[in-house]
């Protein structure tokens, strides 16, 4: 059973084609005072179409196919703002550039803008509401403990574009084997339950799953609590993690064809823009000396596959760094540093690493040794990350908003690793693409890690 809308990336897709064309409509029934005619219409949709498959890279490195979440909807407005910004620079200097077309934009192409802008508003904010399939959601009980399951109710219950609805919620904890059927029957009863949603791998809940099984004949349907979580969040719920969980999803991950591919891909993008970042280096190398006398480069260890410890390559960005295995001693970024670090200039030199193998362009953030030394002692399951080799960019990069910096801190490392894990699981070669294409968005915008 799908809680969540597989197709939602599709619907809205199609929903943006159909307003991008209404909104040209729009401006020409607006420039000619009359319904455009057929071959008018034609003439202008053509050259229009071009730059609409940019406007859909646009879209989709802006986060604007991404799941609606509660999160996301909050944030819809100024990121149809921002895209569409992008999306009008893309326009003028298509037709300007090629006047071939000669459909004379400069009036069209403002008014289209400022329509376009309000109908995709109203498509993404009212519009995938009223035309949801899930108007009518089925009640459902929640069945877990603890932040992760609070998280997904609040989620769930605030947001139409789920199926279904939770009604009220169990804690396992509060309840021994026969207190925790007698309640949950119960409920079904009073709630006209359709649903159930439950960690099943909760020691409490095992004892009834004799009775869970009863009301299949009932016509009571049941979903894995976590399995909700991680198709929300885009990330593993690290109150699941158990040994058999490695066991199951992970060891079977290894795909050499995969692996090969992206190990070509590597070498081609680093040989490429290791040579056009060359014209860069002497203007970067004078600003540093210039800044404060001081070292141009950098190296510091970090932790790599399999544990294995490597030579990490930047630029100086801050004013004294501490021995290559620790933390810097003088956090204070310098002046050209700050510059450095919000255009990922100070990250250049690594593309060498990449093309070594020590790391690869998406992955887990390598972290140093003396902190990995401390997360593995604090964190369960911390050096499953190792399993496979570390990236300039990635998952977790691109989705925790207040990453860990350059001191040990564990409640945001714990979330951290929740998201390399979930890339863990699920890598792919287009999962890689969809980072790629997302951290060329952080990277333009100087936003992110």
């Amino acid at each position: 059973m799908a809680v969540t809308n597989k197709n939602e990336a599709l619907l809205l897709f199609l929903g943006d084609v159909f307003f991008f064309v209404l909104a040209l409509w729009l401006t020409l029934l607006i420039r000619f005072q009359e319904i455009p005619d057929v071959d008018i219409f034609i003439d202008h949709l053509v050259p229009f179409s071009l730059i609409f498959v940019l406007w859909f890279v646009v879209f989709f490195i802006s986060g604007l196919y991404e799941k609606h979440t509660l999160i996301l909807k909050s944030r819809i407005p100024t990121m149809i703002f921002n895209s569409q910004l992008v999306n009008s620079g893309i326009a003028a200097a298509f037709f300007y550039l090629i006047p071939a077309f000669g459909i004379a934009p400069k009036t069209n192409l403002v008014v289209y803008i400022l329509i376009s802008f309000g109908l995709l508003l109203f498509w993404r904010i009212r519009g995938i509401a009223i035309i949801s399939t899930h108007h009518n959601r089925e009640n459902a009980i929640l069945i877990g403990s603890g932040e992760e399951a609070d998280e997904l109710k609040e989620e769930v219950n605030n947001n139409s574009r789920y199926g279904i609805h939770f009604v009220s919620s169990i804690d396992p904890k509060n309840f021994e084997g026969a207190d925790l059927q007698k309640e949950l029957s119960s409920r079904i009863l009073e709630d006209n339950i359709k649903i159930i949603a439950a960690d099943f791998k909760n020691q409490r809940i095992e004892p009834i799953v004799s009775n869970l099984y009863d009301l299949i004949f009932d016509r009571v349907r049941f979903v894995d609590m976590y399995k909700i979580y991680e198709d929300i969040f885009d990330r593993i719920p690290m109150s699941l993690l158990r040994y058999n969980w490695f066991i199951e999803n992970i060891s079977g991950t290894t795909n050499k064809t995969n692996d090969f591919f992206k190990r070509v891909i590597d070498i081609v993008v680093s040989v490429i823009v290791g040579i056009l970042s060359l014209v860069l280096y002497p203007f970067i190398i004078v600003a540093i000396w210039l800044d404060d006398r001081r070292q141009i480069f950098f190296t510091q260890d970090r932790v790599g596959k399999n544990n294995k410890v490597f030579k990490a390559y930047k630029f100086r960005s801050m004013e004294v760094h501490s021995d290559p295995g620790g933390i810097a001693k003088d956090p204070r970024v310098t002046r050209v540093g700050e510059f450095l670090r919000k255009t990922r200039l100070d990250e250049l030199p690594q593309i060498w690493n990449v093309l070594k193998g020590d790391v690869s362009l998406i992955g887990p953030r390598p972290e140093i040794p003396n902190l990995v030394e401390v997360y593995e002692k604090e964190i369960p399951y911390y050096n499953s990350r190792h399993l496979i080799k570390p990236g300039l960019s990635g998952w977790a990069q691109l989705y925790q908003r207040t990453p860990p910096k350059w001191a040990a801190v564990l409640d945001a490392t714990k979330l951290k690793l929740s998201y390399d894990l979930y890339y863990l699981k699920n890598r792919s070669l287009m999962l890689d693409l969809k980072i790629i294409l997302k951290t060329i968005k952080t990277v333009l915008s100087r936003s992110g890690v």
